[in-house]
């Protein structure tokens, strides 16, 4: 099955060109059946999970299948592995995947394959050959978050030091390729990047090995997941210091919190209801018979900074006032008449 990227939007250093979030899932497809889709992610609880189920589940409806959410209720590989045999035990048609692993969940992957499912993936991939892949291009943003936390080091002076990372695991293929961009944006500067050490995507173990990696003296911290940037951020707030740089990955209300704050310089926000949008379509396309060859889609990434979400504010602000002035001019006319 052929491989091929197709770029949903742009991915570049340039804030001004990463800021704007596509609209990409904007067709109606049409299912020639009563479909049945397994939504399973990494877990069930990340802002990020919650928002790609909104995506799938919205455009199911607008399609006319099902989509299921069986996601475990925290990253586990046995979990997961468990929640794709119950989608093929259950006869489904399609299994929509983040997978927890590349590894550890092939074989049921495979299995399903076998049985007839047609696999689609969100977010990141596993080693069996899917109809389709919707995920962020991650080394290319990953790359992007070296360049933001240079820049951040280097807008205070600090030209050397040490920088920790705090990742997910050694196996999820997301994560992996941020980490790689990441180190790649830092190659040939006086940083040093130290260890990686790893918190399964729970935020109390990243806040510990983030306010390790303080007492260590470091300048800045990586957390590569939603989780991981949570728990630095928090670590870099308990800390007192203004002198550390925080960048994160990922998008959620606390996550914005820190950075309006200070606590991170920035996050690097995906579009996981575009995933879930664009994934549930492919589902339907390729239980109608079409051959999607496979494409990998880059759903794009934003660098969300305090600035960033100041300007969404004011527009929220401004778009509220209009309605409520367009509300108030449809009474005062319905009054009138």
């Amino acid at each position: 099955m052929k491989k091929k990227i197709l770029a949903a939007v742009c991915c570049a250093s340039m804030i001004g060109c990463l800021a704007a979030t596509p609209v990409l899932a904007d067709e109606t497809v049409k299912a020639d059946g009563d479909y049945k889709i397994a939504l399973i992610t990494m877990d069930s609880v990340d802002q990020h999970w919650v928002s790609l189920k909104e995506g799938a589940e919205e455009e199911a409806k607008a399609d006319g299948v099902t989509v299921d959410f069986m996601a475990p209720d925290v990253k586990d590989d046995a979990k997961q592995i468990e929640c794709i045999n119950n989608a093929v035990a259950g006869g489904y048609d399609a299994i929509l995947v983040a997978a927890n692993s590349e590894d550890a969940v092939s074989g049921a992957l495979q299995e399903a394959v076998d049985a007839g499912i047609k696999i689609v993936y969100v977010d990141s991939p596993a080693n069996v050959e899917a109809e389709a892949t919707f995920s962020t291009d991650n080394k290319a943003a990953g790359k992007t978050a070296g360049e933001e936390m240079i820049k951040a080091l280097e807008d205070k002076g600090i030209k050397d030091g040490s920088i920790g990372i705090v990742n997910i695991n050694t196996s999820t293929n997301s994560t992996i390729q941020r980490e790689e961009g990441f180190r790649e944006a830092l190659e040939g500067t006086d940083y040093e990047l130290l260890e990686t050490q790893y918190c399964e995507g729970d935020a109390a173990k990243a806040q510990t090995i983030a306010e390790n990696y303080i007492t260590e003296g470091v300048v800045g911290i990586f957390g590569a997941n939603e989780g991981a940037a949570t728990g630095t951020g928090n670590a870099i707030k308990a800390s007192g210091s203004d002198e550390i740089v925080g960048v994160g990955f990922d998008k959620s209300d606390t996550l914005k919190g820190l950075i309006e704050d200070g606590y991170l310089v920035c996050t690097m926000a995906q579009n996981p209801d575009q995933m879930g949008k664009l994934g549930v379509q492919a589902c339907i396309k390729a239980l109608n018979g079409e051959d999607l060859g496979g494409e990998v889609t880059d759903t794009g990434v934003s660098v969300l900074t305090k600035e960033a979400l100041a300007e969404d504010g004011a527009e929220e602000t401004e778009e509220a006032a209009d309605t409520e002035e367009a509300d108030g001019a449809e009474e005062t006319e319905e009054a009138a008449e």
